[in-house]
C-alpha cells in the first residue's frame, strides 16, 4: 500500500471503502454485517494468530443470541453452544439465595446460551472468510489515524479510507490516537477465567453464581461436552494480581468450587475497567465494542453490546445519505442503551457488595425482580 490522497466521503450506495481495526468479536461481526450489505471492507489484526479470542468462556444473554441470528450465524453458534435455562445465586457455602428460569427474564426475545470464546470467534471468522470479500490481515498493526481517514501502519505504509472502525479493544489504538480523552477507569475488581472439566464434578448445570464477602464471586456456566466456564472475581484497590496463588482467596467456598479451582492454575487474569468517554464517532471514524464502551461483566452484556454495535452501524451506513450522518445516527441509537447497561452494572455491583446479611436478604426476596428490571429495556431491538 502506498500513500494516498484523501478521498471524498461517499454515499453508502457507492459502497464506502472501510477499514476495520481489530478481528475480535466486534470487528468480525461488523465485517460480516457490512459485506452482507455489499460494502468494501478490509480487516487488520495486530496479533499474528488473527485475533483468536482470549478469555475462556462467554455467557450469551438472549439479546446477544438474537443479534447472532440477525447476523446469519445463529444456527452455527447454537450447534457449538450449550443452552442456559436457569440462573441461580448461592452464598459461598452453596446455600440457595434465588433461582429462576431465564425465560422469565427474557420472554420472547429468545434463548440464552454459553459458548467458548474460541468457538464464537471461529464461527464469526469462518462467516467472514466465506463471505463476499472482507480479507483479514493478521500481524498488521495500526499506529495512527487522522480525521481525513488516513491510516498509518506499523511497517510505515499508509492508506486512506472512507471509514475507519476502531474494533481494537479496551486499549484501542484508534481511540487513543484520534479521540483522546480519559482512558478506561479501573473498577476496583480483579478477575480470573478458565475452563474446567466437570465430568468428575457432579451437579453443575446452567448458570450459578456463588457470592462471598469482600466482593468475592465464583461463577460457573455449563458449556456442554464435559466443560464448565469458571469466572472468579474479588474487590481490590490494586490493578495487579495479588501475591501468591489467587485460588487461596476462594479456599472457604463450598463444593464444587475447590474441585474446579484445582484445574485453574493457568487461569486468564484481568483487571476490570470501565470506559468513561461517551463519544464514539468523528467524521470518518467510529469505535465499536470494548474500544467504545468497556464495562463491568456484571450484566454479561459486553459481547451483546458489541454484536448490536455491528448491526446498528451497518444499518445506519445503509440508511443515511453519507458517512458522517450514518455515524451520528449510530451514536444516537447506541448511547442510551449502553448507558442503561452501565447503570445496571453499577446497580448489580452495589447489591453484591451490600453487607452479607442484607445482600442475602435482597437476593432472597427480590432476586428475580432485580434481574427482570435490569434487562427489561434490552428486550427491544437496538
Amino acid at each position: 500500500m502506498g500513500a494516498g490522497c484523501p478521498l471524498p466521503v461517499r454515499n453508502p450506495v457507492n459502497r464506502p471503502r472501510t477499514l476495520i481495526v481489530g478481528a475480535g468479536i466486534s470487528g468480525l461481526a461488523l465485517a460480516k454485517a457490512l459485506t452482507d450489505r455489499g460494502a468494501e471492507v478490509e480487516v487488520v489484526e495486530r496479533r499474528a494468530d488473527g485475533g483468536g479470542a482470549i478469555g475462556a468462556g462467554l455467557y450469551l444473554p438472549a439479546n446477544a443470541v438474537r443479534a447472532l441470528q440477525r447476523l446469519g450465524v445463529g444456527d452455527e453458534v447454537a450447534a457449538r453452544a450449550a443452552p442456559v435455562t436457569r440462573q441461580r445465586i448461592h452464598d459461598h457455602h452453596g446455600r440457595p439465595l434465588t433461582e429462576f428460569e431465564v425465560g422469565r427474564i427474557w420472554g420472547e426475545v429468545g434463548p440464552c446460551r454459553a459458548i467458548t470464546r474460541g468457538d464464537l470467534h471461529e464461527v464469526l471468522r469462518t462467516a467472514v472468510d466465506e463471505g463476499r470479500g472482507a480479507p483479514v490481515r493478521p500481524g498488521t498493526d495500526v499506529t495512527g489515524v487522522t480525521d481525513e481517514g488516513a491510516v498509518t501502519f506499523a511497517d510505515g505504509t499508509t492508506d486512506t479510507y472512507d471509514l475507519v472502525v476502531g474494533a481494537d479493544g479496551i486499549n484501542s489504538t484508534v481511540r487513543r490516537t484520534l479521540f483522546g480523552g480519559p482512558g478506561p477507569r479501573f473498577l476496583g475488581q480483579l478477575c480470573w477465567r478458565f475452563i474446567a472439566d466437570d465430568t468428575t464434578v457432579p451437579g453443575i448445570t446452567d448458570w450459578t453464581a456463588r457470592v462471598g464477602d469482600r466482593g468475592r464471586t465464583f461463577l460457573t456456566v455449563q458449556l456442554g461436552g464435559g466443560r464448565v466456564y469458571c469466572y472468579a472475581d474479588i474487590n481490590s484497590q490494586m490493578s495487579t494480581p495479588p501475591a501468591g496463588d489467587w485460588r487461596a482467596l476462594f479456599a472457604d467456598f463450598g463444593a464444587p468450587v475447590p474441585q474446579l479451582l484445582a484445574q485453574g492454575e493457568g487461569a486468564y487474569f484481568a483487571a476490570l475497567h470501565e470506559s468513561e468517554s461517551t463519544v464514539w464517532t468523528r467524521s470518518r471514524t467510529v469505535l465499536v465494542g470494548d474500544a467504545a464502551h468497556a464495562f463491568s461483566p456484571s450484566m454479561a452484556q459486553g459481547g451483546a453490546m458489541a454484536l448490536e454495535d455491528a448491526l446498528v452501524l451497518a444499518d445506519t451506513l445503509r440508511a443515511e445519505p453519507d458517512v458522517p450522518s450514518a455515524l451520528a445516527a449510530y451514536q444516537a441509537r447506541r448511547a442510551g442503551r449502553v448507558a442503561w447497561v452501565v447503570a445496571q452494572n453499577h446497580r448489580r455491583d452495589k447489591a453484591r457488595n451490600l453487607p452479607t446479611p442484607l445482600r442475602n436478604l435482597t437476593f432472597r426476596r427480590a432476586g428475580e425482580r432485580l434481574f427482570r428490571s435490569n434487562h427489561a429495556p434490552l428486550h427491544a431491538l437496538p
